[in-house]
């Protein structure tokens, strides 16, 4: 799932690196330190695949 990151769908998604970065690490700060529940399936994947997973599947957007 951290491939994704590399792959220019996600930034596009987001619409650029920085919004990317910057959305990634606000939803990381809700689940991590507001305990938020993941949007996806969690199948044991990491915070940070869950957030990605989120963003590849339209659940949060940048905007």
């Amino acid at each position: 799932m951290i491939e994704a990151l590399r792959s220019d769908e996600i930034v596009d998604k987001c619409g650029g690196r920085f919004k990317l970065t910057a959305l990634i690490q606000h939803r990381l700060r809700e689940i991590i330190i507001n305990g938020s529940r993941p949007l996806v399936e969690r199948n044991g994947r990491t915070d940070l695949e869950v957030v990605i997973a989120e963003i590849m599947e339209d659940k949060i957007t940048a905007n």
